[in-house]
């Protein structure tokens, strides 16, 4: 996990433009960036590239079918929300969401430069809700219109992990 002075000292392709943008604010907001080889690491240590892998197995690129191909993305979905982080993985989370002030109150997670969002509204120590929030925010990359786009652009269902901004929001205590 990185502070946003942290990332500001690694290449933008890494961590996203918005999180330099973030870090030359005068007062930066309360936050921190997970970075991609954390969601890489998830994603290994529960074999999800292998599982969605065959999940998809039959879908062809050149002639997809959207009602096929609609619950095979509502089935990976699930299984990116309710597959285990690793314990060390857990920990490292919650120390850096203390270590940051976003242990308690409201919590922001998103990719940086991104379209989506994912609130956990009352993240209370360790800092489960925020975990929640951002396995939510990943799970997104498997719904119906990113996996379309996916197919369409580079022929297959597979994505790169990305790095993560978990930001206070405006109901926590931890908003400076």
């Amino acid at each position: 996990m990185l502070t946003f002075a942290e990332a500001a000292r690694r290449p933008v392709a890494e961590v996203g433009a918005e999180t330099h943008r973030l870090a030359a604010l005068e007062a930066p907001p309360r936050g921190l960036l997970i970075p991609a080889a954390f969601e890489e690491a998830y994603y290994r240590g529960v074999n999800l590239p292998e599982t969605l892998g065959r999940l998809f197995v039959g879908v062809n690129p050149a002639r997809i079918d959207e009602d096929a191909l609609e619950p095979l993305c509502a089935q990976a979905q699930l299984l990116v929300r309710t597959s285990a982080l690793m314990d060390d993985a857990v920990q490292l989370l919650y120390r850096a969401l203390g270590n940051a002030g976003l242990s308690t109150g409201e919590v922001q997670a998103r990719r940086p430069d991104g379209p989506w969002s994912e609130v956990a509204p009352r993240v209370t120590p360790p800092g489960t809700a925020a975990l929640h929030a951002v396995k939510r925010l990943w799970a997104r990359d498997w719904d119906l219109e990113s996996v379309l786009e996916r197919l369409d652009t580079s022929g297959g269902v597979g994505l790169e992990a990305r790095p993560t901004l978990l930001l206070a929001g405006p109901g926590s205590a931890a908003t400076p």
